[in-house]
């Protein structure tokens, strides 16, 4: 930065002023330095995200500079400029920009001329914008001003809102390194904020989520909360962009609190708007339009055309949501004009907003050609892509042309296949099926509709498990296919097992029974009617209340919506597979109330005598999918071995250590001859002690600790170990981490809460623990639905390996552990201490 007071033409005058000018010179300097610290402090503001504080001292700083520095006096103009940007106050700060005296300060043109070429870009003026960075751009060539590296980044803006990725990323990537080497911790952190931002636009979402986090960290250990809160919102976007709604709206929510909070009405606009996607994607369009209308008038309060293009967009896809027609036709007859004002196009939402109308309207000839147009286009955003399908999947339907509704829906599946196999990371594609799931129920519908029942089955298999197939080998189209292409009837004579298959659906949820002998399908209720009863039986479990004893309505129910359909067809004797879907991961299906008396009655109390456990019926596991469980996938360890791990030393209050930790501990040991067991207990209990043991050699694995489970981010779950190191976190086991580390296991059992996580995915259930220890190559997972008892899970587990011991398989020996609490323990008689734990298995 230049220095004001320097280079004054008065050294010109003649010797009789010297004197005068040396005497200047000290109230000169004072001035310089009062500037710079002046500067300083409203720069420090800016970079805070204290943008009205920022624009009010950089008001006051061309008002005290404006006669005595008019360089400085400048210098705060374009910074209470850039401060107006920020906030998405184009107009504002393209006028003060056009007020200001430029001095002959070649840094100081580089700033003013990259300001409007972002001010240009917000209103859709790209060529001029491309004229002004160009100019800015000239003269970095010559010399690297500091500015230099915000022109790049300004460089890499415009080139993304331009379609071109790679310049873009190439832009903002010379930003970065520019920053590094100047050590400018803020350029880096808005960098890395914007490579974020990039990668969004072309749907790198992988990319997008590294991004954003290193955007994050970096800002906050600067305190730079307003690129945080960018940052934020776009790691956000990237969760909803990846299908994971619930990790996106808590990024929307904080991020818009951080705006609000630093007087940025530009960035409230944007979080306000992206929550109410997530709202209109899960179905609450209420709060949806009360977000949108919200997001236009702050859009009209700083007239950003960009913005109020965006929300009246928004209005008018959820107005058609709504069946509300003539709303949303009125909002696309304001914004139409609008996007095609300079020769633009109408966007890909507009088109495919257009294309909703005409369908519901009638008009089926000109919506198929608005979502030919959308679909076409290799441009617009994967999310948008598909739902262009999708529409015209339904469309077809609607026409009745079926053959051509198929063809659609399988290439908009294949086109997310192709979109998924992109992803990088397990986080990206664990959430992505999301993304998908409307199709997959429109086809199966359509299918179950013609007679097809199982080719539905087919895709509903498709769905599932994809994730956890991808990691254990079973990967390609073939294994997707199911049913397909993989009889599921020797799938059933493969396990000895009698297969549950459920498909939730918006409409008609569906229950598939396979046996070796045939498949047979069952209409079931919408999926928010069974949900609704899942979550209060749920509640009622978890509030320690015995079912049986209380005849409890919901727990009847959902026998008779979900097994008793298919009792007839389950052999006595043999076990039974469920395969859920969405919230039926979160329910225990051995705590379900089956009609009858109890075969072992109870003692010391009376229950409802028409009543029982389903447990006492049947022995169940929990499985992926149907491709999953066909695939020739490792045997279990076959040799007697077991690792045991537990009874740690406690990190925290928070995890106390517990007397009956090493109750269990020992009587588990006793199971096993002493040359097959090896035992980390107490401070040699750690996480690094398990992931150096070696874990694959073992065919019994046993954890007797706590643990946590991640809702916003399931592979941060954990079984708390001792410490391994000083390190804040050494005692904790990860989800991430036990994946990364194959293992041959017949049986791995986490004797914890929470051990099967509480996150459910679409099309891969329950995602923790317990899925962590299956992606590792566990064959079966024991783990917890629920909290777990300290006084009954000992003996529980007791009993399971007794059963072990003896030859039961797992399923068998876990099962006869529950029914010794239910029927032999009365105060263990409630579902909350016997069902917990469930057994997983591929």
């Amino acid at each position: 930065m230049g220095a004001a007071g320097h280079g004054s033409p008065l050294w010109g005058i003649v010797s009789a002023s010297a004197i005068l000018l040396l005497l200047l010179i000290p109230l000169e300097d004072s001035r310089a330095g009062s500037a710079l610290a002046a500067y300083g402090h409203a720069r420090k503001l800016f970079e805070r995200g204290s943008l009205a504080d920022c624009q009010k001292e950089a008001e006051q700083g061309f008002k005290q500079f404006q006669v005595s520095g008019p360089e400085w006096a400048a210098k705060f103009q374009l910074l209470g400029a850039e401060a107006m940007v920020w906030r998405g106050m184009y107009g504002d700060a393209q006028q003060l920009i056009d007020l200001s005296s430029p001095p002959n300060n070649p840094e100081w043109t580089v700033r003013k001329l990259t300001l409007e070429a972002v001010i240009l870009a917000h209103q859709d003026q790209l060529s001029l914008a491309n004229r002004e960075l160009a100019e800015a751009l000239d003269l970095c060539r010559t010399v690297s001003y500091q500015t230099c590296g915000d022109a790049l980044q300004a460089g890499g803006i415009l080139a993304a809102r331009q379609g071109s990725y790679p310049i873009a990323r190439r832009y903002l990537l010379d930003s970065l390194a520019f920053a590094k080497a100047r050590q400018d911790r803020f350029l880096a952190a808005n960098a890395s904020m914007n490579l974020g931002w990039a990668a969004l636009q072309f749907g790198h979402f992988d990319e997008a989520v590294d991004w954003s986090r290193t955007a994050i960290q970096d800002a906050e250990e600067l305190g730079a909360e307003n690129t945080a809160q960018a940052a934020k919102g776009n790691l956000g976007w990237a969760y909803r962009q990846l299908g994971d709604d619930e990790r996106a709206l808590e990024q929307f929510l904080q991020a818009e609190r951080s705006a609000a909070a630093f007087g940025d009405i530009a960035g409230e606009l944007i979080w306000i708007s992206t929550a109410g996607y997530v709202y209109r994607d899960t179905g609450d369009l209420a709060r949806a339009t009360e977000f949108y209308r919200q997001a236009l008038a702050f859009a009209r309060q700083i007239d950003s055309k960009e913005d109020i293009v965006n929300a009246l967009e928004d209005l008018a896809q959820v107005s058609v949501d709504s069946g509300n027609l003539d709303q949303a036709s009125g909002y696309i007859a304001e914004v139409a004009p609008m996007e095609l004002a300079g020769g633009n196009r109408l966007s890909a939402n507009v088109l495919l907003t257009q294309g909703m109308i005409a369908a519901a309207q009638g008009r089926a000839q000109q919506a198929e050609e608005l979502f030919r147009t959308v679909r076409s286009d290799a441009k617009n955003p994967t999310t948008t892509h598909l739902g262009a399908g999708e529409q015209l999947a339904r469309l077809y339907e609607y026409e009745g042309k079926i053959q051509a509704a198929g063809r659609m829906y399988e290439a908009t599946l294949n086109d997310f296949d192709s979109a998924q196999a992109e992803l990088k990371s397990e986080e990206s594609r664990l959430p992505f099926v999301a993304n998908a799931v409307r199709i997959y129920d429109g086809y199966i519908h359509l299918l179950v509709a013609q007679g097809k029942s199982d080719r539905a089955l087919a895709i509903a298999d498709r769905s599932r498990a994809r994730t956890l197939a991808q990691a254990l080998g079973v990967a390609g189209k073939k294994a997707f296919l199911g049913a397909a292409s993989l009889d599921p009837r020797r799938v059933a004579q493969k396990t000895g097992a009698t297969l549950l298959f459920y498909w939730l659906g918006a409409q008609q949820s569906y229950l598939w029974t396979i046996t070796p002998a045939k498949v047979t399908l069952f209409p079931l209720p919408a999926q928010a009617e069974i949900v609704a009863r899942v979550n209060r039986y749920r509640k009622a479990v978890l509030d320690f209340e015995d079912p049986v004893r209380t005849g409890n309505q919901d727990g009847q129910a959902l026998y008779g919506l979900l097994i008793a359909p298919a009792a007839k067809l389950i052999r006595t004797g043999s076990p039974v597979m469920i395969l859920a879907d969405g919230e039926l991961s979160k329910l225990n299906f051995e705590t379900l109330l089956a009609p009858g008396p109890s075969p072992e009655p109870g003692q010391g109390y009376e229950p409802v005598p028409q009543l029982h456990y389903w447990i006492d019926d049947a022995t169940l596991l929990a499985a992926p999918s149907i491709a999953m469980l066909a695939a020739d996938l490792p045997a279990p360890h076959s040799a007697r071995s077991l690792l045991l791990l537990g009874d740690p030393v406690s990190p925290g209050p928070e995890f106390p250590s517990l007397p009956l930790f090493g109750f269990e501990m020992k009587s588990i040991q006793e199971q096993f001859d002493p040359g097959d067991v090896a035992v980390f207990a107490s401070q040699r209990a750690t996480p690094a002690a398990y992931l150096a043991s070696n874990p694959a050699q073992f065919s019994y694995i046993h954890f007797v600790s706590h643990a946590v489970a991640s809702s916003t981010d399931p592979l941060d779950s954990a079984i708390i170990l001792s410490a391994s190191s000083a390190g804040e976190d050494s005692f904790k086991l990860y989800a991430r981490d036990i994946m990364q580390h194959p293992i041959e296991a017949r049986l791995v059992t986490i004797s914890s809460c929470y051990g099967s996580g509480t996150r459910s995915y679409a099309g891969e259930g329950l995602v923790g623990l317990s899925w962590a220890f299956l992606r590792a190559g566990s064959h079966s997972v024991i783990g917890a639905l629920w909290e777990v008892s300290d006084d009954s899970s000992p003996r529980l587990m007791n009993t399971l390996y007794q059963g072990l011991k003896e030859g039961e398989t797992p399923a068998a020996a876990l099962r006869l552990g529950k029914l010794a609490l239910l029927h032999q323990q009365i105060r263990f008689r409630a579902p909350f201490y016997w069902a917990p734990f469930q057994i997983y298995t591929r």
